[in-house]
């Protein structure tokens, strides 16, 4: 029997299999607007129809500040959460989770689109001053980010648990917070991004405060019934910078506030990173994380064949995988992978036709 298409179970939600939509940027709302439109509810909703077990939004804002471009999803206001609606019914109709990925881009935002160049955005053109930890821009030609006060840093923290609840109002099933890929909460765990003096900084009690802070702020505000996830970069491949060890002790931390699961990715975080990437290169913190913290984890990163994406979950490397860009490719993904591993699932009755 395939691993990886059995079920599996966080709290009260169980989803149909181990494959799930990797939350992806697809800069696609209204100029400003940061509301999800028919491009969401295609982009999203195919993937569910496609088999996948978990479907979760790109990184969606929980400020307007917080967004990467001017493109970026929302969820601010009440309006950002119910534009979302339709597409968490039709995922939930089609026999997947839907998820959302909540986030603040800290100093990486208000950025162009990458197809347009991906360069920082100043207000002539639209954008705003980022906000980090410290006044450090992020590359050579980016802005120099306001640091956050103390106050300001609460502030964020309200964001995210408005998010999480408005997210759980229009339907969202499971929640994770973005705590990677060098946007806001990972530069507050890293010592080379954060050079605070406050309690958000100096050591790692410091510097892991504000991920604990939001982790905890979302846990009270969505559901008890339905998992909280994180996703973190497991090491951002930069000498004295955030590493695996780090990564293992925050992964403890998040469990015992009730974090259902570790989505473990990596980098972002710094330009001068040294990544040798290479099919399923961050399993192997996946893997470690599982075993040293004792979480559930998800493996993420060039997971590309049905063979390869089922040793991983049947070895107990990870408990789930995310694929991203290989969904991209083919929505239908889940469908081809269950038979080439000869697994039994059920098809969209629409499709039953095509059925091999």
């Amino acid at each position: 029997m395939s691993v990886l298409f059995t079920p599996v179970r966080l709290r009260d939600l169980e989803m149909r299999n181990r494959i799930w939509v990797s939350p992806m940027c697809e800069y696609s709302c209204e100029q400003q607007d940061g509301l999800a439109n028919d491009w969401h509810l295609v982009h999203l909703g195919s993937r569910a129809v496609g088999g996948a077990g978990l479907v979760m939004t790109e990184a969606t804002a929980v400020t307007p500040e917080g967004r990467i471009s001017q493109y970026d999803l929302g969820i601010w206001s009440d309006a950002h959460a119910e534009a979302l609606r339709p597409t968490t019914r039709f995922i939930e109709a089609h026999g997947a989770a839907p998820a959302i990925q909540i986030a603040h881009a800290g100093r990486k935002a208000s950025t162009e689109r990458p197809w347009a160049g991906g360069k920082p955005v100043d207000a002539s053109g639209g954008g705003w001053t980022p906000a980090g930890p410290s006044a450090l821009p992020y590359a050579p030609g980016y802005p120099e980010p306001h640091a956050y006060t103390t106050a300001e840093v609460r502030g964020v923290i309200d964001a995210f648990a408005a998010a999480a609840a408005r997210a759980a109002r229009v339907g969202f099933r499971a929640v994770e917070v973005h705590a990677a890929h060098g946007y806001l909460v990972h530069e507050f765990l890293s010592p080379l991004t954060n050079q605070r003096t406050d309690e958000y900084g100096g050591d790692f009690d410091g510097r892991t405060r504000l991920a604990i802070d939001v982790t905890r702020a979302v846990r009270e505000s969505f559901p008890r019934e339905l998992p909280v996830i994180v996703r973190i970069s497991a090491s951002e491949y930069v000498e004295g910078g955030w590493d695996l060890d780090d990564s293992v002790e925050l992964a403890c931390r998040l469990k015992a506030l009730g974090v259902d699961l570790i989505d473990c990715s990596s980098g972002g975080n710094l330009p001068q990173q040294q990544v040798r990437a290479y099919p399923g290169y961050q399993v192997p913190f996946a893997r470690a994380i599982r075993e040293r913290a004792g979480v559930a984890t998800g493996a993420v990163g060039l997971i590309t064949a049905p063979e390869q994406a089922e040793a991983i979950v049947a070895s107990g490397e990870a408990d789930v995988v995310l694929m991203g860009r290989e969904l991209l490719r083919d929505p239908y993904w889940p469908l081809h992978a269950a038979r080439t591993l000869r697994a039994e699932v059920e098809w969209p009755k629409q499709y039953l036709r095509a059925k091999p």
